[in-house]
């Protein structure tokens, strides 16, 4: 397979390309229980409280009453095929920045249809491919903090370099374009836009100085020739999803920062390397260009990336942390809770086929205006089990519990998670904890292996607990409250909030959870966010062919869900080709900020090269959305 063909493969493909897994199908007798309808459905789907239990796997007159939806404030919208936004009655959209905008007045046209953005000006512009975002209240001012997951060189490069770098200075204009903007917006009266020359704008990329604390920073395995102290690594990569601290910080996460690595000469393949993918040839060929991402050169490189990083949108000349007390792994976000007793919790999502969930408890306490030293620094990482009888235990990743140092299992969480026997999950992606009920949810985006290959540590898949159907091409949505409604607690109950799946094409456990209609389907949730008045908001990241077994589901959208109810609306659809990822409100709850990224066609312009973007979408009559 040649470098062209390599970067139009997803993530996922460009993984099991490195690392193919052999196939296993020894589940055949668990598949069979949990894809019927009247078994599995009727005894794991419960909505609310968990009173209320649909069973018989068949639609009540209660569910058919929810497929009306009756508690959202817009007309939900239908499915799109088309290369545009759309958006209920009453409210409307528009692009708020576009990669290429401006951040800096010096930057000022420096985007081209024709060609994209100059290496001069390619740090002083808006990233590409936004992905996971957060508002800040800064002095009065509204602060938004954004990823930029990753680039697409065929749109990104010069045309003559066919989608592939040819030389250093292509490579740096590729690294600019990722990583993180920091950029002040402000409500002109037509909408909100961004404060060019703001001085909280900033744009933080894969060259940008960091540094690390925690039991892994300093040690042997984060040395490199370039930082022998192993503690100022350079450049946050492939930030995912993002999160938010009780004190005001942002948290960008790093994901799929294996892709960035490869080698021009011999090096160790090691299982650490196998288990996380990386391997030889870089999909990027960073490093033809740049020692830093060779792994014949600088072998612990890769374990410097990886992790989930705080920037402080306040003070444009700080120093983004990461932080290795919450291990390292495949981050999609970082959601920040607080336990009973003060101590912080994080829970956080590993987004591979089969890969686990996991949380951090800090040792100390916080409350508002205390110091937050150590709070990220100093505390123990779990990570979940999952019963089939609904109940499950978070494991704490210790010496002791793996007979790994703590280093390692930093490090290597991923190693140190399958020695304590955590269940596999169908690639957890964002989770969302409830503001007004101690609940968390996770959405499981897809996993076209589960019940047939292991993961990449060989751990089994099996089709059981809320991962209950084989070669799950749909997703589904697991819900959990912590015993003793304590998010610090050991324990927890699970339940499954939706299943996706398409009702027209299947009437087995493909078709969907009971609130999943033709009015409503959807694959593959991906992103998430509760609202101030707990509502779950739901992007997908999914096949949008709108053919086979997606006939009827069109583009991806954005959804939102009543916990209470079980209830589910869509209220957004992308244009085709692209996913719905981000999502945060402004101050005062009356605008919607949504990502959209890698749009097809030349989407939003209408002529030149698409553009990935964050666009603003509000009510007609100034009402709060939703």
């Amino acid at each position: 397979m040649n470098r062209n063909e390599i970067i139009d493969l997803s993530w996922d493909d460009f993984d099991e390309l490195r690392d193919p897994r052999p196939e296993e199908n020894g589940f055949d007798q668990v598949v069979e229980r949990a894809i019927s309808r009247r078994g599995f459905l009727g005894g794991v789907l419960a909505f609310g409280s968990g009173a209320t239990v649909f069973g018989s796997g068949l639609l009540s007159s209660a569910t058919s009453a929810r497929a009306q939806v009756s508690v959202f404030a817009f007309e939900p919208v239908g499915i799109a095929t088309d290369f545009d936004i759309h958006v209920p009655a009453g409210y409307t959209w528009k692009p708020l920045v576009r990669w290429g905008d401006a951040l800096f007045s010096e930057a000022e046209g420096a985007f081209s249809p024709e060609t994209g953005v100059s290496v001069e000006m390619s740090d002083k512009v808006f990233g590409e491919n936004t992905d996971g975002m957060e508002l800040f209240e800064v002095d009065g001012k509204q602060v938004i903090a954004v990823n930029s997951e990753y680039v697409n060189p065929k749109v990104n490069l010069p045309e003559g370099s066919e989608g592939m770098p040819k030389n250093a200075d292509e490579v740096v204009l590729l690294k600019h374009m990722q990583g993180v903007t920091v950029m002040e917006v402000a409500d002109t009266g037509n909408g909100y836009e961004v404060v060019v020359d703001s001085p909280f704008n900033r744009r933080i990329h894969h060259d940008t100085q960091m540094t690390m604390d925690g039991p892994a920073a300093g040690s042997d395995l984060v040395k490199t020739k370039a930082d022998p102290e192993g503690l100022s690594p350079k450049g946050t990569m492939n930030n995912c999803g993002s999160g938010k601290t009780l004190w005001g910080t942002y948290l960008t996460c790093e994901e799929n920062f294996n892709g960035y690595f490869g080698a021009t000469g011999a090096f160790e393949e090691t299982e650490e390397f196998k288990r996380y993918g990386i391997g030889g040839e870089g999909r990027y060929a960073y490093e033809k260009h740049d020692p830093r991402y060779d792994l014949s050169q600088e072998p612990n490189e890769p374990h410097r990336h990886g992790w989930v990083t705080e920037i402080d949108p306040a003070d444009p000349q700080s120093t983004p942390v990461k932080h290795t007390a919450l291990g390292r792994f495949k981050h999609e976000n970082a959601e920040m809770v607080q336990a009973a007793d003060g101590r912080i919790v994080v829970y956080m999502g590993d987004d591979e086929r089969g890969e686990f969930m996991y949380k951090f408890v800090s040792n100390g306490t916080w409350a508002e205006g205390q110091p937050t030293d150590g709070l990220l620094s100093d505390g123990t990482l779990y990570v979940a089990k999952f019963n089939d009888d609904q109940s499950g235990e978070w494991l704490p990743l210790t010496p002791e519990t793996t007979g790994m140092s703590l280093e390692e299992i930093l490090v290597f969480s991923r190693m140190a998670g399958s020695k304590v026997g955590a269940t596999t999950m169908d690639r957890p992606e964002w989770i969302a904890a409830n503001p007004l009920r101690v609940e968390a949810y996770c959405a499981l985006t897809n996993n076209k292996n589960r019940g047939l290959k292991t993961n990449a540590g060989g751990d089994e898949t099996p089709v059981s607990g809320p991962n209950p159907r084989e070669a799950n091409h749909y997703g589904q949505i697991v819900r959990w409250r912590p015993e003793g409604e304590d998010h610090g607690a050991d324990a927890f109950t699970w339940d499954l909030f939706v299943m996706a799946g398409n009702p027209e094409v299947h009437d087995d456990a493909y078709a969907g959870s009971p609130n999943v209609t033709p009015g409503n389907m959807f694959n593959s949730p991906d992103g998430m966010a509760f609202d101030t008045q707990g509502k779950l908001w739901i992007q997908t990241d999914g096949e949008d062919s709108n053919e086979g077994d997606f006939a009827g589901m069109g583009n991806n959208q954005m959804l939102v869900g009543d916990p209470e109810t079980g209830e589910i609306a869509r209220f957004l659809t992308a244009p085709n080709g692209a996913e719905v990822t981000g999502l945060c409100w402004s101050a005062d709850r009356k605008t919607a900020f949504v990502g959209i990224q890698h749009p097809g066609g030349s989407w939003p312009d209408g002529a030149g090269k698409p553009r990935s973007a964050i666009i603003a979408v509000w009510r007609e009559d100034g009402e709060l959305i939703g």
